[in-house]
């Protein structure tokens, strides 16, 4: 499979895939308010949606091997960029450094009237920045995402070696 470049794209593209989709389920399905130092993290991935889907489109034509390796080199530089704001905001999260000034964290609201406006602010759950709201073995989500997006940018770049190749 590491020496046929389209086996690798597309499972950058179905890990990437998995990955954004964790991030959706922790939040709709689990409960999880992400912070914006999470929103931030999920840029990359909505970035990346384009030249996946130009890639996808090339395969099914099974032309453009030159393009196919131009399009997995950039996807793999975007991961790079999302490992590297998944590290920023593991290291934030160990208090190694200090997140952005206005990272204070997001209130959720979902009031349908001014009532219950009112009376959500008296609940409203304030999410942190430099608070990790779980840990799996020994990894936030954040610590997770930078895992993640770096063995996808490795998919991806190998596979614009290859493509680069043919």
């Amino acid at each position: 499979m590491f020496n046929r470049p389209v086996p690798l794209l597309l499972a950058g593209i179905a890990l990437a895939s998995a990955a954004i989709g964790g991030a959706w389920f922790s939040e709709l399905g689990l409960g999880y308010v992400p912070c914006m130092l999470c929103l931030w993290q999920r840029i990359p991935y909505y970035v990346a949606t384009v030249p996946a889907m130009a890639a996808l489109a090339l395969l099914a034509t099974g032309k453009a091997p030159r393009v196919l390796g131009g399009l997995a080199l950039l996807l793999a530089l975007i991961f790079l960029v999302s490992a590297g704001l998944g590290v920023f905001h593991a290291g934030v999260e160990w208090k190694l450094w200090a997140g952005p000034a206005g990272c204070g964290g997001r209130v959720e609201l979902a009031a349908p009237s001014f009532q219950d406006f009112q009376k959500s602010l008296q609940s409203a759950r304030v999410v942190l920045c430099d608070e990790a709201p779980m840990r799996i073995l020994g990894l936030s989500f954040a610590g997770w995402n930078a895992v993640a997006s770096l063995i996808v940018a490795g998919l991806f770049a190998r596979a614009a070696q290859l493509f680069r190749r043919r």
